[in-house]
């Protein structure tokens, strides 16, 4: 279990004196076109300070490789809110010559197993399932070197980071490249395939594509058997209304499923609903959330939570009624959406969120490596983060071999109904 280390009674954002202190670039070698190493100025951001980017941060996204929704300032601030006992720390990178903002990264302070004291680690927020930063794709090499100066500076920050977990995409390389000059080391304590959509077919040929003839043919019978049993149709909630109405009814038909049995249903604890519908509230209020629900009746069988942030797409949750599982209506809606998604001009990819490929979302294609990566933020490294590091990772070794053995304990022990079992092509 991971715990949390509070650094102020109620308030998750702290600003230490060392706000908006100027950091000061690192040595390098002019290319040869003569560049300029850009001044970048870093400062750790407080909830109110972060209220006031909005603007800053939707410029960034439009000169960003990497959208990261869970970055958002705003969402950000809000989880610092709900949970108020977690130290939450923003770093926010500046260009001083026409002041842009060229870097948001966010953390918070948390104890790994293995770990003698808390490391750095994002996501910040729970429910958040990607830790890059979000960087200037101008000033990549540059934004990276001097967030990683401030983190090693800053006396109140941890200067081992973990990130659960990274994509292998261009940030990834950036970051790689900028720890070996510094002689940083680091160690990826995971690695897995996350599913992702990035196509510029259409959704039938797509589809097509990615599934067998037989899982389409036992698709295309449990729609039919579905809409035997009435009105079955496809909507998006898209307008702010209608997303805070869409999403309440997600919340209960969460609640009513199995997360709901084990207690990871987002309404089983308040700070999570509070959090959960700020968040959506946020995002609907600028255009950054649309829900995809397959309903009978009127009567949502299944639902699927889609955040958005510049040119990306975030499946962040889903739920479905139990009562017609036997008509598999989660890879229905699946359909569905990615239907919608590729018929989208302004969705560039769609990130699954998913821990592995293991899952439904399987069906989609294209995959993104992704790693869970330490590293200490300390040029040359120490001696701390190699012992800390080899902790964790043994930890996390003992920890998968046992929920493996459970795992298999569990499936000879007992065996519970499922939905029909649908075969998709392998990935390419």
């Amino acid at each position: 279990m991971q715990h949390q280390f509070p650094l102020a009674a109620t308030n998750a954002f702290v600003a230490p004196q060392a706000q908006g202190q100027r950091v000061e670039p690192r040595e390098r070698a002019h290319t040869p076109a003569m560049r300029r190493a850009p001044a970048i100025t870093v400062e750790v951001a407080s909830g109110a300070r972060l209220a006031r980017i909005g603007a800053d941060w939707d410029d960034l996204l439009r000169r960003c490789d990497n959208p990261n929704v869970f970055m958002t300032p705003d969402l950000v601030r809000l989880a610092g809110e709900a949970y108020p006992g977690k130290a939450v720390r923003v770093l926010l990178a500046w260009h001083e010559d026409d002041l842009r903002l060229v870097g948001v990264w966010a953390f918070v302070l948390r104890r790994p197993q293995g770990a003698f004291a808390p490391v750095l680690a994002a996501p910040a927020m729970k429910h958040g399932y990607l830790a890059a930063p979000v960087v200037d794709r101008a000033y990549m090499d540059e934004t990276l070197g001097a967030l990683l100066d401030h983190i090693a500076a800053e006396p109140s920050l941890p200067k081992i980071v973990a990130l659960d977990p990274i994509g292998a995409d261009a940030t990834m390389d950036a970051l790689t490249r900028v720890l070996a000059a510094r002689g940083s080391p680091s160690r990826i304590m995971t690695q897995a395939m996350r599913p992702r959509l990035a196509s510029n077919l259409d959704g039938k040929q797509y589809l097509a594509n990615a599934l067998s003839s037989s899982s389409r043919k036992k698709l295309r019978q449990h729609r039919r058997r579905l809409a035997e049993r009435g009105a079955l149709a496809f909507a998006i909630a898209t307008d702010a209304a209608e997303v805070q109405n869409a999403f309440e009814a997600f919340l209960q038909l969460e609640a009513s499923g199995w997360k709901g049995r084990q207690g990871t249903a987002l309404l089983a604890s308040a700070a999570d609903a509070t959090f959960a519908r700020s968040m959506i509230a946020a995002l609907a209020s600028k255009g950054g959330v649309a829900i995809h629900a397959l309903t009978l009746d009127d009567r949502p069988v299944s639902m699927q939570i889609v955040l958005r942030a510049g040119a990306a797409a975030f499946t962040w949750k889903t739920a479905y009624d139990e009562d017609v599982q036997d008509a598999s209506p989660g890879m229905l809606l699946l359909e569905d959406y990615t239907a919608a998604f590729l018929a989208d001009a302004g969705i560039a990819f769609v990130d699954s969120c998913s821990y592995d490929d293991s899952g439904f979302m399987a069906a989609w294609s294209e995959r993104q490596a992704i790693v869970n990566l330490w590293f200490d933020a300390r040029r040359g490294g120490s001696a701390a983060f190699a012992v800390t590091s080899r902790l964790h990772h043994g930890a996390l070794a003992l920890r998968m071999a046992l929920k493996a053995a459970y795992l298999a304990y569990k499936a000879k022990s007992r065996r519970r109904p499922q939905a029909t079992r649908i075969a998709v092509k392998p990935a390419a």
